[in-house]
């Protein structure tokens, strides 16, 4: 019996010295995948060009309302927006019994003259596995964007194994606005097997018709990054934002066809909005010092209005407050220092209001948000010129 016990051992270490060759060599191509040049220049398209300086504005709420929701279903959150031709919109979010369960979906809603549709189920574990042929064992956050062509682009987060560290990005369509969805593809974007990516944020428009997907790495160090696509939703390139290991779920606005701001989500002890800078159109990226916002941890949405103004929505911590209890709105005229406007939504300690997203179409500003884990709420605004604050 004893003559047995040596192979044992030593199978015992020739695993372990695999596993070791494993994360040595995807540490490797993480290194390498950050070391090389940029691929190609790109230009992102900047709203409001034809203005020369930001405009005086007003804005003022229209209306509020709960998104429809599925029957019986008692948790939703992480909303996103994605605008349709001719002013219509579409929201998604997940929503289950609660946060990584197995009954979780994504869900759709439709916004046209003035009212939400009825939901729909836009994808669960069963079809994406189905699509993909293999297990997925959770689904989250979802973001939209669609391209010049009409084509609704969807992102939503899954895991096979493990939690939300072990997440994988699907690639979705539609072509019929959102009625239905076609799996497209995993992106390929972690070289540590393909894991750990996780998408929150709304896509950022380029001037060739393609668009920048804000997606972050979560394992570990947790950092922000971009992936470009081409106008027919192709991937063609990554890059890290920043140098930072703390931050994720960056907003990017471009200031112009060079400057283009990110504004993170702090992971770590600041408890401030993080900021990072591209003087390049995108291509390279240097960490600035925390904003002046507070942010524990929190999502958060940023926009640039036609108006030239920037606008960004985040969990505002009042004294004797809980972390996102109070969904604040700022303003700013040059993406650099900000202005309070107003708390869009505000409770008592513990309630929450979180991951907010906007979208403007013409002269209204849509919001939604999570509204205690339970639903998704939309804010209707009405953009005017004017110099009185909301």
């Amino acid at each position: 019996m004893g003559a047995g016990r040596p192979p044992v051992r030593r199978t015992g270490k020739l695993v372990a010295l695999a596993c070791i060759i494993a994360l040595a060599s995807a540490a490797a191509a993480e290194a390498l995948r950050w070391s090389g040049g940029v691929q190609r220049a790109e230009q992102p398209a900047v709203a409001g060009t034809t203005v020369t300086a930001p405009t005086a504005i007003t804005i003022n709420e229209v209306s509020r309302s709960i998104i429809p929701m599925p029957a019986g279903v008692p948790s939703a959150h992480a909303s996103a927006l994605a605008a349709l031709p001719r002013g219509d919109l579409l929201s998604f979010w997940w929503a289950g019994s609660r946060e990584s369960g197995p009954d979780v979906k994504v869900y759709a809603s439709r916004w046209s003259n003035g009212t939400w549709s009825n939901n729909w189920v836009v994808a669960s574990r069963e079809s994406l596995g189905k699509a993909l042929g293999f297990g997925v064992r959770r689904i989250g956050n979802p973001v939209a964007w669609t391209a010049p062509d009409g084509t609704v682009h969807l992102y939503v987060v899954a895991t096979g194994l493990g939690g939300w560290a072990a997440s994988r990005i699907v690639q979705m369509h539609s072509r019929d606005d959102g009625a239905t969805f076609t799996v497209r593809r995993v992106l390929p974007l972690s070289p540590l097997f393909n894991t750990s990516t996780l998408v929150r944020t709304s896509a950022v428009p380029l001037a060739d018709g393609g668009w920048w997907l804000p997606v972050y790495f979560e394992i570990g160090n947790k950092y922000p990054m971009l992936m470009s696509f081409d106008a027919g939703g192709e991937p063609r390139r990554i890059g890290r934002i920043g140098s930072g290991t703390s931050s994720l779920q960056p907003a990017i606005v471009p200031v112009s066809a060079t400057e283009v701001r990110a504004w993170m989500r702090d992971a770590g002890e600041g408890q401030r909005v993080q900021q990072a800078l591209s003087r390049d159109g995108g291509n390279s990226w240097e960490d600035l010092a925390p904003s002046q916002l507070s942010n524990q941890s929190t999502s958060l949405a940023a926009l640039r209005l036609s108006s030239g103004n920037f606008l960004m929505l985040y969990n505002h911590v009042a004294a004797g407050g809980s972390d996102r209890n109070v969904l604040s709105l700022a303003l700013s005229t040059d993406a650099r220092t900000w202005r309070p406007l107003a708390d869009i939504v505000s409770g008592k300690p513990g309630d929450e209001f979180s991951y907010p997203t906007m979208q403007q179409v013409g002269d209204q500003l849509h919001i939604t948000y999570t509204h205690q884990r339970q639903a998704i709420a939309h804010h209707l605004l009405r953009i005017t010129p004017g110099k009185e604050p909301l």
